[in-house]
């Protein structure tokens, strides 16, 4: 289904993929209100708030950052002002936010000019590895990735719609980001995809039919499933592994780039152009292992 610029998928009953605007955004429905995860882009905020008021009359009553990278956090502060907290009204106007808790701090930058206004800041960033609520009739976990894509990625499981939104750890548009500067690491991201592979159940086997399974909802591209994450962490792994040994041959940087690692998979996932090329990853993945090994 095609709302303005927005392409909605109605994935299970109670729960909806809106693409177009930013990293996918998950919407679970129901009586008590409407849950998403991420909040798109600031620009796309009042094109997002039409597609959601199109699919269900409930009010959005929470959000769920998956990071803190713009394309999920950048609608927060228009979306949740659209919505309808939780609280008695008067007490908490808008929709409630959760996140991890170094979003919050990357949002607000204490000691520093904040990035976001403080409307758009989660209201509730949980400390520990997991969070759970629920809601809809529906358990929500979320867990977090450390030192992943970041240190503020949160994969997000729906248990009853069998759905999971993995944020920035999975990409099936191109390689994942290792966000050096904001606590990304390779070795995470790969322990990552092995916390999001115990989530994604497959059926059994010789009696698979379309649907069957959880369905994993990447950053970015197409839905998949069990398989699509196992493919997935492969790639990841084998491309790590390959600059790992080439390092250990005393490769440097330059030398391991033109050696094309990643070479088998760059049809698929690299890019030359773009926010994220196949030689920022490489990069990415060289100086997260030299960093590991100077503080193993």
């Amino acid at each position: 289904m095609q709302i303005g610029d927005l392409t909605v998928l109605h994935l299970r009953k109670h729960f909806y993929v809106i693409a177009g605007d930013g990293q996918n955004i998950g919407l679970q429905v129901g009586q008590e209100g409407a849950v998403l995860v991420n909040a798109g882009t600031q620009a796309g905020s009042t094109a997002l708030m039409a597609a959601v008021n199109k699919i269900t009359r409930q009010p959005i009553r929470m959000i769920i950052d998956t990071s803190g990278d713009a394309e999920v956090v950048g609608g927060n502060a228009a979306v949740a002002a659209g919505g309808l907290g939780l609280y008695p009204a008067g007490v908490a106007p808008g929709a409630l936010i959760w996140a991890q808790e170094n979003v919050l701090l990357r949002m607000s930058r204490p000691g520093a000019q904040p990035t976001y206004a403080s409307s758009g800041w989660p209201t509730y960033a949980y400390l520990d590895s997991y969070y759970d609520l629920y809601f809809n009739g529906e358990p929500i976990e979320m867990l977090q990735a450390p030192a992943a894509s970041s240190d503020g990625d949160t994969l997000v499981l729906f248990r009853r719609s069998d759905v999971v939104m993995t944020g920035a750890v999975m990409n099936m548009s191109s390689f994942p980001v290792i966000d050096l500067a904001h606590g990304g690491t390779i070795d995470g991201e790969v322990a990552a995809l092995n916390q999001l592979l115990r989530l994604a159940i497959g059926p059994a086997p010789l009696i698979y039919t379309a649907g069957d399974g959880t369905y994993v909802v990447p950053a970015h591209g197409r839905v998949g499933d069990q398989w699509e994450v196992i493919d997935y962490r492969d790639m990841v792994v084998t491309i790590r592994d390959t600059v790992a040994d080439m390092m250990k041959r005393h490769m440097n940087l330059a030398q391991i780039e033109a050696a094309h690692p990643a070479e088998a998979y760059e049809p698929r996932y690299g890019s030359d152009t773009g926010p994220w090329t196949t030689s920022m990853f490489i990069e990415a993945i060289y100086r997260s292992l030299r960093a590991s090994k100077q503080h193993g």
